[in-house]
């Protein structure tokens, strides 16, 4: 069995986005450093591990703000899907006119270089990692499961009690809501869901309680 799995959030930048540190066996991982990465490399020093990857479930900027800042610090390979490539060349992606978003007004996001990530398996943590495709807040949407460890990193794709927004670039709301459905909703009930802001749920409390997925109409999250 892999050893047990560390995971702490951090809320970062101006969209209070959720960026969490996985750490097990004296490696970790980032997922969605969205703000000043000082708190993670100071995890990073407590928990005595190497940062192996920066994995990105979306490429909005409220998720990749801190991207470069921390890979300067740790020289860390980024991974992301290469469907979301062009949101780095928008507003959403922190490349608006001028240099600033023209949607909030918030500073451009430094540029950085990553690797295509594709849905599939890797060993990351001494823990078999399920990359999976659940497009529909974006095209190039991933979720990060740890099977073992019972948890799945879903970014902007579902929240507690709500669902992700489809009215930016590349948003598809028959898309997401099969994402969901099919990717995390038919989860064990007991995985537990860290989403991209907000508090972390389950999937049985999702099933059973989220608006989208029961009878009424829920509001949706970032």
């Amino acid at each position: 069995m892999p050893p047990p799995l560390f995971v702490r959030s951090f809320v970062m930048g101006p969209m209070r986005s959720n960026c969490y540190f996985v750490a097990a066996s004296g490696e970790a991982v980032v997922i969605d450093p969205g703000g000043d990465p000082a708190p993670v490399l100071t995890q990073l020093g407590i928990n005595k591990a190497r940062l192996a990857a920066v994995l990105l479930t979306h490429l909005h900027y409220d998720h990749i703000l801190g991207v470069s800042a921390l890979c300067r610090a740790t020289k860390a390979p980024v991974f992301a899907s290469p469907l979301d490539a062009f949101l780095r060349e928008t507003a959403m992606g922190g490349r608006g006119p001028e240099g600033t978003s023209p949607v909030h007004g918030f500073p451009p996001v430094p540029g950085f270089d990553f690797a295509p990530l594709s849905p599939g398996r890797l060993t990351l943590c001494g823990h078999p990692l399920l990359v999976l495709d659940t497009p529909g807040h974006t095209p190039g949407g991933l979720s990060f499961l740890f099977p073992y460890a019972g948890v799945v990193f879903v970014g902007d794709v579902l929240f507690h009690r709500s669902v992700g927004r489809t009215d930016w670039p590349g948003g598809d709301e028959k898309a997401l809501l099969r994402s969901i459905r099919e990717r995390i909703l038919s989860l064990p009930d007991d995985t537990e869901i860290y989403p991209g802001h907000g508090p972390p749920t389950t999937v049985a409390a999702e099933k059973a309680l989220n608006p989208f997925f029961v009878p009424g109409q829920g509001t949706r999250g970032a």
